[in-house]
């Protein structure tokens, strides 16, 4: 990665999530103007979920890109929905259609892993997230279909990790923070699979990004743009 035209922003993130460091993605301006804590999954610890809990304060969630989605069967929660309209005809009239920000959302299913307790301490959360990652690795890498059942006798529904499902072509129509994280750890040749946190603001809105960035300083993060990832991401895809 190293020749290709990365920004060293860019290039800083990718070492820090190899060495278990969280970095700061800012998706852009007019889209969400959001900022999150983004850690790749293989690397999770309590601790990193404490941080993302107190300093972060959003939705704890995780990504699978397609290989992962195609290994372990994960629907999209819409499709779920959707599907469930004609015995609960509500469902469909909450689907998510008018998202003003985006042409659809990321969210999949929830899980625990089977050996957490009630799934929403910082170990519980680290446990589940960490084993999702491992099996991921090896259903992606065994591709029979062994994944599904190890994935139901390892996990069960619903639980307290929020599962994204990126979009099968990264950075191409949607350029959420779940395409953004997931293209990163990719390219940091990790399990494509990164866990996002939100950055909330004390006035119950999103943090503003000055402050984001101003946190970022202060505890030695990378901060992104989602500009430079996408920017990276288009000269990854051309090797």
């Amino acid at each position: 990665m190293g020749e290709l035209m990365a920004s060293a922003a860019v290039l800083n993130a990718l070492d820090s999530l190899r060495n278990g460091k969280l970095v700061l993605i800012y998706d852009a301006d007019g889209r969400e103007e959001e900022t999150d804590m983004v850690v790749a999954s293989e690397h999770v610890t309590a601790d990193a979920i404490r941080i993302m809990r107190k300093d972060g304060g959003g939705l704890v969630c995780t990504t699978a890109d397609s290989s992962i989605q195609d290994a372990l069967g994960l629907p999209f929660l819409s499709e779920v929905f959707k599907d469930m309209s004609p015995k609960y005809p509500v469902m469909r009239a909450l689907l998510p259609n008018d998202i003003p920000y985006d042409v659809k959302s990321a969210f999949g299913i929830t899980i625990n892993h089977r050996r957490t307790f009630t799934g929403i301490t910082d170990r519980d959360r680290a446990l589940t997230i960490t084993e999702f990652s491992k099996l991921a690795r090896n259903a992606v890498a065994a591709g029979d279909g062994w994944g599904v059942k190890e994935f139901g006798r390892c996990f069960r529904a619903p639980g307290h990790i929020h599962l994204l499902n990126a979009s099968r072509k990264l950075l191409e129509n949607r350029f959420g923070h779940t395409e953004l994280s997931t293209a990163l750890v990719i390219m940091a040749n990790l399990v494509p699979s990164a866990t996002v946190c939100e950055m909330m603001g004390d006035d119950g809105n999103a943090l503003p990004k000055k402050s984001a960035l101003e946190y970022a300083n202060r505890n030695h993060l990378v901060f992104l743009e989602g500009a430079d990832i996408i920017s990276a991401w288009k000269e990854f895809s051309k090797g």
